[in-house]
C-alpha cells in the first residue's frame, strides 16, 4: 500500500495524511478503550468536504476500510481503528456560521458541542443537546450517535435539532440533505437516516442546526432518598404531570465517588439522589419547583433542597456530570447505555444491583431518569482476568435485563463495536435485514466503519 498511500498524500494538502507511528497510536481507540483496536495505515485529517471526497474515492478504489472519528470521546467503540485501514478524523473541520434571523447554525463537524453553544450564545440563542461530555465531544460525534444529554427530558436529542446535512458517501459523492427550513417533507427523511448511523453510511461534513432562544436559568431541586424504588416512583409521578428541564439520578456508588472528589457535602448514606430543574419563567417555574419538591417529600426523601441561585444549581448539575470520571477513578469501566420505559426504572436499577452482587462487582447506576436512559458503570481491574470476565458477563446480562423490561441496548451512546453482538437479537431478523440492505445500498463495498453497529 505504500505507493497507493503516496498517491493519497499527494492528492491532499500537506499534513492532511499522517503516518507517524506515535500519532497513529493515539487514534487507535475512543473512550471505550476497545482492547481489540488495530493500528491504522494512516490518519487523514481533512478541512473541507472536497478533501473528504478525495479520501473516500481513494479508499473505494483500493478497498481500504475507513473509520470516521470525531473527538474520540465515544463510549461504544464506534471509532476503534482497524489494521490496514484509515482513520478519517473531522477534528480540523471547524467552521460555523450563525443566522439569528432563521435561528440556525451551519457548522462543520469538528467543533465541540460547547463551542457551538458558545458561538450561538453571542446571538442570544441556544443549542440544547448537552451530553455530559459536552465540553470535549464534537458535533460530528453527536450526530453519529444521536447523542442526548441532561436536558433531553424536555428538549429532545440531537436529531431533533438537525435540519440539514452534507454527507459524503463511500464512493465520494457529496449529497446535501434538508436545510434551514423548519418544515420540509419532500422525499424520504434521509437526513434522519444519517443521524445515529455511526459513520457506517457516510461521512458528515456539514450540519444545519436548529436553535432556540437562550434558556432561562430557573430553579433546581435536589433530593436524597433512602431507597432507589422511592426515587424512581417520584420520577414517574413527576413526568406524568410536568416536563422538567432536567431530572437526573445518581445511585449510592456515584454519590460517594463524586463526594470523594468534590467534597460537596452530599449525603453519603443515601441510596439515591435526584437532581431536578425547571426553566419555565416566572410563576410556572416556581410552581414546578414546588411541585417536584412536594413529590420528593411525599415519596420519603430524606432531604430536599431547592434553590433559584444559578450558581448553586449548577454546582449540583456539575456533580452529576462528574459522575463518570469519579467512578472511573475506582478502576477501569465498562460503560452501559441501556434504556427502559419509565415505570421499569426501579426494576432496572434493582436488577443491576443483583447482577453486581452475583458477580462480586462494583456497578454504579447514573441516569437521565426523566426518559429512562440509564448508564450502569461496571468497575473492574483489567489486570485481573477473572474479574474482567465477570465484568463482560455482567455487561451482557444488563442488556438482557433492559430488553426483558421492554427497553433498549443503547439510548444515546450507539452500538459501536462493544454492543454489536446484541444488535440482531434486539432488533429481530426483519429489522436487522432492513438495516443491512440500507447499508449495502449506500456502501456496497463495506468500507465505511466495518465491524461497527450494523
Amino acid at each position: 500500500m505504500d505507493s497507493a498511500l503516496a498517491d493519497l498524500t499527494a492528492a491532499l494538502p500537506d499534513g492532511t495524511v499522517v503516518t507517524d507511528p506515535d500519532i497513529l497510536a493515539s487514534y487507535r481507540q475512543d473512550r471505550a478503550f476497545d482492547p481489540d483496536a488495530g493500528t491504522p495505515l494512516a490518519v487523514v485529517r481533512p478541512r473541507r468536504t472536497e478533501e473528504v471526497q478525495t479520501a473516500l474515492r481513494w479508499a473505494t478504489a483500493h478497498r481500504v476500510p475507513v473509520v470516521p472519528r470525531g473527538a474520540g470521546t465515544g463510549l461504544s467503540g464506534g471509532a476503534t481503528a482497524l489494521d490496514g485501514g484509515i482513520v478519517l478524523s473531522t477534528e480540523l473541520m471547524r467552521d460555523i456560521r450563525v443566522d439569528p434571523v432563521t435561528r440556525t447554525a451551519v457548522t462543520q463537524p469538528g467543533l465541540l458541542n460547547a463551542e457551538v453553544k458558545k458561538a450561538v450564545a453571542e446571538y442570544g440563542l441556544w443549542y440544547p443537546p448537552d451530553p455530559s461530555s459536552y465540553e470535549i465531544c464534537s458535533i460530528g460525534g453527536n450526530i453519529a450517535t444521536n447523542a442526548g444529554g441532561l436536558c433531553c427530558v424536555k428538549y429532545g436529542v440531537t436529531t431533533d435539532y438537525v435540519l440539514g446535512l452534507q454527507v459524503v458517501l463511500a464512493d465520494g459523492t457529496a449529497v446535501r440533505l434538508g436545510g434551514p427550513r423548519l418544515k420540509d417533507v419532500a422525499g424520504l427523511s434521509l437526513t434522519k437516516l444519517f443521524v445515529g448511523s455511526e459513520g457506517t453510511l457516510g461521512v458528515v461534513t456539514e450540519v444545519t442546526l436548529k436553535l432556540l432562544p437562550a434558556q432561562y436559568r430557573g430553579c433546581t431541586v435536589v433530593a436524597s432518598f433512602a431507597s432507589v424504588a422511592a426515587a424512581a416512583d417520584a420520577v414517574v409521578e413527576i413526568t406524568g404531570k410536568i416536563r422538567p428541564s432536567m431530572l437526573e439520578f445518581m445511585d449510592a456508588v456515584a454519590i460517594n465517588a463524586v463526594e470523594d472528589k468534590l467534597k460537596m457535602g452530599l449525603d453519603r448514606g443515601a441510596a439515591a439522589m435526584i437532581v431536578a430543574a425547571s426553566d419555565d419563567r416566572g410563576a410556572p417555574g416556581v410552581q414546578d419547583t414546588e411541585y417536584m419538591a412536594s413529590v420528593f417529600t411525599e415519596h420519603g426523601a430524606t432531604e430536599v433542597f431547592s434553590t433559584d441561585d444559578p450558581d448553586e444549581g449548577e454546582a449540583f448539575v456539575a456533580a452529576r456530570r462528574f459522575a463518570i470520571p469519579a467512578v472511573e477513578a475506582k478502576g477501569s469501566l465498562l460503560l452501559e447505555d441501556v434504556g427502559v420505559p419509565l415505570p421499569a426504572l426501579a426494576d432496572l436499577v434493582s436488577g443491576v444491583e443483583k447482577i453486581a452482587a452475583q458477580h462480586d462487582l462494583m456497578i454504579s447506576v447514573i441516569a437521565h431518569a426523566g426518559d429512562g436512559n440509564t448508564h450502569p458503570l461496571i468497575v473492574f481491574d483489567p489486570a485481573d482476568t477473572a474479574m474482567e470476565q465477570r465484568a463482560q458477563q455482567a455487561f451482557g446480562e444488563i442488556m438482557d435485563l433492559a430488553v426483558g423490561l421492554g427497553g433498549t441496548i443503547t439510548g444515546e451512546h450507539g452500538v459501536g463495536r462493544m454492543k454489536r453482538a446484541w444488535l440482531a437479537g434486539y432488533l429481530g431478523p426483519e429489522a436487522m435485514d432492513l438495516n443491512r440492505r440500507i447499508k449495502d445500498a449506500l456502501d456496497p463495498d463495506g468500507i465505511l466503519n466495518p465491524g461497527a453497529a450494523i
